[in-house]
């Protein structure tokens, strides 16, 4: 088996033109295979044959592997290694049968969103207080990210006429070019009239059409663009919260997470989202599940086990 492993990388360098990262990946991965199967078939790895590996021999490995703690995301490299081996051993001949041929790879883990406190969300509204009208933009829109969930490219192309001040409620074109009316409490509102009773001091000699449409407008006087909104919203967070993600999808995160927190419904905020389906919006009720366990191991008496 070792000869196969040798003559496979040699094919992955020479046929395959594969970069030196694969292949060392690649050769360790077989190796550590290698040594397992070595010492399941107690056999030295020179005496080792291709066809001796069954399905359940690559099972019997991944458990270990899954046993011993490692990340999905390397079990699933290590899948991806053994298959195209096994792919390529069948293909010339050196097996009959692919153990490896009908071998799932382990679903990733989905990273929880990161979100961020809402005292967190305080320090940052006070740190972007200001009497400019640029600073008051800036309130304005972090109030609007946060109190309404919206996506970055749906913010930046929200118009004036979008926004009803009456009803507190602005209208979104969101992805696929849906539509949805999205609902704004009174910290947004008061901001948004603050901003746009002097947004027109932002205009600049590259104002057009299109900007003095627009709820927010960038440095040169043009309609806002995603890399300002990242900005500015980087440059708040990092002063307010220690964070490490540091975007406008946190600010999203953190309107889903606070409202589930506050026992609203999902299919709610579902909508208010605007996902296609439940299952994207269903990701928030784990890091809330996450949070109520960070709860409870610090406040509950038996929580943790007694020494």
């Amino acid at each position: 088996m070792k000869k196969a492993i040798d003559k496979y990388l040699r094919y992955l360098n020479i046929e395959r033109n594969a970069s030196s990262h694969t292949i060392t990946s690649y050769e360790n991965d077989l190796t550590q295979f290698l040594s397992f199967c070595s010492a399941h078939f107690e056999l030295p790895p020179e005496q080792l044959r291709p066809e001796q590996i069954e399905r359940i021999t690559i099972r019997l490995w991944l458990g270990e592997l899954s046993e011993r703690g490692l990340a999905k995301s390397s079990i699933a490299r290590k899948v991806a290694a053994i298959r195209s081996f096994f792919k390529y051993c069948f293909k010339r001949g050196i097996v009959v049968q692919n153990p490896a041929h009908l071998l799932v790879v382990p679903k990733k883990d989905t990273p929880l969103p990161k979100t961020v406190s809402p005292e967190d969300i305080s320090r940052m509204m006070e740190l972007a207080e200001g009497d400019s009208p640029r600073s008051t933009q800036n309130r304005a829109l972090l109030e609007l990210l946060y109190g309404t969930g919206l996506r970055l490219s749906e913010l930046i192309n929200i118009d004036v006429k979008d926004i009803n001040l009456k009803l507190n409620q602005l209208k979104v074109l969101g992805k696929g070019a849906k539509q949805r009316i999205v609902p704004f409490g009174k910290q947004a509102k008061k901001w948004l009239i603050n901003h746009l009773d002097t947004k027109a001091e932002l205009y600049g000699e590259r104002t057009d059409e299109d900007a003095r449409q627009a709820v927010f407008i960038a440095a040169s006087g043009q309609r806002i663009y995603a890399r300002a909104v990242q900005r500015i919203v980087k440059d708040f967070l990092q002063r307010a919260s220690e964070v490490t993600q540091k975007s406008p999808h946190v600010l999203r995160h953190s309107f889903a997470t606070h409202l589930l927190d506050q026992g609203a419904d999902i299919r709610i905020i579902k909508e208010l989202l605007g996902h296609a389906n439940l299952a994207a919006t269903q990701v928030y009720t784990h890091t809330s599940v996450e949070r109520l366990k960070n709860v409870y191991k610090q406040a509950h008496p038996r929580a943790e086990n007694q020494s």
